[in-house]
């Protein structure tokens, strides 16, 4: 997602309590299970700061949600920029850490 000109991630999770945990895996069994879920949190995002008087929030990938093993590249990848981060390897740019 961009919001407000930044890029912003979103992962859709699921509970392990959840009675579809064992059926949903990825993007197309939510579609398959659950049609129209997808779509409805992407609008969701769409405007959910609009009553601020913010505009609508965009989205990249031709707007398409994009699977598992996308989504745990980014973890992964944002999760090294943290530790960087933390480890004082990066300049924090003003950021408080501690």
């Amino acid at each position: 997602m961009i919001d407000s000109g930044e890029l912003d991630w979103k992962v859709v999770g699921i509970a392990v309590s959840d009675p579809l945990f064992d059926v949903l895996n990825d993007v197309e069994d939510i579609e398959k299970e659950l049609p129209h879920t997808i779509a409805g949190i992407k609008e969701w995002f769409r405007w959910y700061k609009t009553p601020d008087s913010k505009p609508l929030n965009m989205f990249g990938y031709d707007e398409k949600a994009m699977g598992k093993d996308f989504a745990c590249g980014v973890i992964q990848e944002t999760n090294e920029a943290w530790k960087d981060l933390v480890a004082g390897k990066v300049d924090a740019n003003g950021l408080w850490l501690r």
